[in-house]
């Protein structure tokens, strides 16, 4: 697959050890899979961020694993667990992926698919308040 990347994503990846890299590499390459229009960028001084008509997901490299945040408002569905950290959090939910561990891409990526669609539709914040959490994407 080919997409557009960002030099400082680049960069980012680039920088952490070759198990971070992989596990980066996979993840972005999950995002872009979910929709050829999405874009890449540096939000926050140096955190990789995903959007399309706003935030899908962002990668924070930490000691023992990297984080995936995915910006749903917890509005997204999870029927397979993969929802690691932030549970009850209004914003933003977490995947921790920790070295030698398999990523569960179509989970994850049904949740990417999931939160562009919601973008597209006016975004979390707007289905929530409306009462109309649009849950298109089989999952």
């Amino acid at each position: 697959m080919t997409y557009s990347t960002d030099p400082r994503v680049d960069a980012y990846i680039a920088a952490l050890p070759a198990w971070k890299q992989a596990i980066c590499r996979q993840i972005r390459d999950l995002i872009h899979a979910a929709d050829p229009e999405v874009t890449e960028t540096i939000k926050r001084t140096d955190r990789p961020y995903f959007v399309l008509q706003g935030n899908i997901a962002a990668l924070l490299a930490a000691k023992d694993h990297v984080n995936v945040f995915l910006y749903d408002g917890a509005i997204v569905p999870d029927p397979e667990g993969i929802i690691t950290g932030g549970h009850a959090n209004t914003t933003a939910r977490t995947v921790a992926v920790r070295q030698g561990e398999a990523i569960n891409a179509p989970a994850l990526t049904a949740m990417f698919k999931q939160i562009i669609a919601n973008n597209r539709a006016g975004g979390w914040r707007t289905l929530k308040r409306a009462g109309q959490v649009k849950q298109d994407i089989d999952i």
